[in-house]
């Protein structure tokens, strides 16, 4: 970030906001905001406490198992679309119209469905994640150079060492792309799905110091899920740097 020309070193711009928090924070204007240096004490007090260590195993098994799904579904779907042009017309509109819907209405369906267990929320952060993984993964494969493809055919691979040597690596930094948007999806799908569904983990915590108007905790709370997702988006962000050369390639 530049400042009046002067490069400031990074996360300069997290310093300046949890600045103006502490400021806000300790001018009172709402009870809803308390000072950052509260919320960073309370988290510290509550991080290592049992209900706290319940709700972060709970949320983070819901968190992986519903990304796990919709990238084991959503990559091989993305990369079958983007190969066949039948399957492209039959699904295209279905993945863009549930990408852009509001998949909490769908919340009540799948409890209807699903009942109100750990496999409802899974199933809801699964869907927050997968449409983006699918576009993505479809979009990496339409770009492919031909000539690998004809290249590949020529040398007799079959279509299953086609799809793992040929579409999968040269469609692998929109994939890595798709699966970094997703996971932020998946975040705010498996808290909806805490709220809504069954009230555990996180969900429950948010709800529980909503309900007693324990703001500090609920911020604190709030921090611990934003740096994960934060962390988890960033790793994802090197790795697609890392295979960006695959790219130049196709």
């Amino acid at each position: 970030m530049y400042v009046f020309g002067y490069r400031l070193p990074g996360l300069s711009s997290l310093l300046i906001w949890g600045l103006l928090w502490e400021i806000v924070g300790r001018a009172e204007l709402t009870f809803f905001v308390p000072p950052l240096s509260e919320v960073l004490r309370t988290l510290v007090a509550i991080i290592g406490t049992p209900p706290f260590i319940k709700a972060l195993s709970e949320t983070a098994y819901a968190f992986s198992g519903g990304v796990f799904a919709a990238i084991v579904i959503g990559v091989p779907l993305g990369i079958l679309m983007g190969r066949s042009r039948l399957l492209d017309e039959l699904l295209l509109p279905w993945a863009n119209m549930f990408l852009s819907a509001p998949l909490t209405a769908l919340v009540p369906v799948l409890m209807v469905l699903f009942g109100f267990g750990m496999k409802a929320i899974i199933i809801t952060t699964a869907l927050f994640a997968i449409w983006i993984i699918i576009l993505n993964s479809r979009a990496g494969v339409r770009q492919i150079n031909r000539s690998l493809v004809e290249m590949a055919h020529s040398f007799g691979a079959s279509p299953v060492d086609a799809f793992f040597k040929i579409y999968f690596w040269a469609a692998l930094p929109e994939i890595l792309g798709g699966v970094r948007i997703g996971i932020i999806r998946a975040v705010k799908g498996v808290i909806i799905g805490q709220l809504l569904i069954s009230i555990v983990g996180f969900g429950a915590l948010f709800e529980l110091y909503s309900a007693n108007f324990l703001m500090a905790h609920f911020w604190a709370v709030l921090l611990v899920l934003f740096a994960l997702a934060f962390s988890i988006s960033e790793f994802l962000a090197y790795l697609e740097r890392k295979v960006a050369y695959y790219a130049a390639k196709r």
